[in-house]
């Protein structure tokens, strides 16, 4: 189901984009072909176009919304990049270093765009609904980016704010895909907050594990590692390790730009000496337990139930 809900997702969204060739208006959409050539996980519209056919529905009709979520997803990543410092997405060069900032945003808020077209698309009946998860969505990630950039000049974060950032900036996204795919499909109010619970509970985990890929993964799989680190950023190991032996290195790196892998490998330590990176796995695993059980109380037949349980599942185990 997997590769045969990647290959439709790939063929709508060429058939898509041939509206808006690289080589038009100036060079505006060449990084967006650029972004989107880079490939990635196409997680939030496969889970969508599932989604609607769990409901009753067809790629057709999930297509729309998960357009819609694809482009609004890589607008994120081109303007977080710029306000991260990003060097390598998905192991080749960001779009603000191989053109300019000025380049990204303007791509950026082109997708932006996109997406919101992309979307006029849904099935007339369905609109509405399918439009203000979308819009909800967009306005609580922001809000969600924010909050990350601003725990960037603060000790005292919370894993509750924590929590509440990550669920804004990640993980509503991919609990609205699944929400947005299944009202795209007539699927009743009810069993729209079903799926948006299930994929809130994914999303966090997966942000988890996205932190853990940045501190302890292999920059063989083509992102830099440590950047979280080097940002001062706020995350769970942060937290974790701040509240369990770890200040006094954590306090001593912080603001420190003079010897990043120095920085990378002191901050790391004390991760692990506090045992953050064993919390975080089992923060994870809380999660995926209880998105499982939501599903379980769905009442898929197999083969959905099957698909879901080993997304929920594969977020613990990637490693990119």
């Amino acid at each position: 189901m997997l590769s045969r809900l990647r290959a439709e997702f790939d063929a709508g969204l060429d058939v898509f984009l041939q509206a808006f060739p690289a080589d038009a208006s100036a060079g505006i959409y060449e990084p967006i072909h650029y972004l989107l050539a880079l490939g990635g996980k196409r997680l939030r519209p496969i889970v969508a176009l599932a989604a609607a056919e769990a409901e009753g529905g067809d790629v057709a009709d999930g297509l729309p919304p998960a357009m819609a979520v694809e482009l609004f997803h890589n607008f994120t990543l081109m303007h977080d990049d710029i306000m991260d410092a990003a060097p390598l997405r998905r192991g080749m060069p960001t779009v603000h270093l191989k053109w300019d900032e000025n380049a990204a945003i303007l791509s950026g808020d082109t997708m932006y765009t996109l997406a919101n077209m992309a979307l006029v698309g849904t099935n007339p009946a369905h609109l509405s609904t399918v439009s203000k998860w979308f819009h909800q969505t967009a306005l609580e990630v922001c809000i969600g980016q924010q909050l990350d950039m601003s725990f960037e000049d603060r000790d005292d974060v919370t894993l509750a704010e924590y929590t509440e950032m990550i669920r804004l900036k990640t993980s509503v996204l991919l609990a609205a895909s699944l929400a947005m795919g299944a009202a795209a499909a007539g699927a009743s109010a009810e069993r729209q907050a079903a799926w948006y619970r299930f994929g809130e509970q994914v999303g966090l985990a997966f942000q988890i594990q996205d932190d853990l890929l940045d501190a302890f993964g292999s920059d063989a799989v083509g992102k830099q590692i440590g950047g979280d680190i080097l940002a001062d950023k706020k995350t769970y190991l942060w937290i974790h390790t701040l509240a369990s032996g770890g200040r006094e290195v954590l306090e001593s790196w912080q603001g420190r730009g003079d010897d990043p892998a120095a920085k990378i490998e002191a901050v790391r330590g004390a991760m692990v000496a506090a045992g953050a990176d064993a919390e975080a796995r089992a923060a994870m695993d809380r999660l995926v337990d209880s998105a499982c059980a939501e599903l379980a109380r769905m009442g898929l037949d197999a083969e959905h139930h099957a698909f879901f349980s080993g997304i929920a599942q594969h977020v613990v185990e990637r490693v990119s």
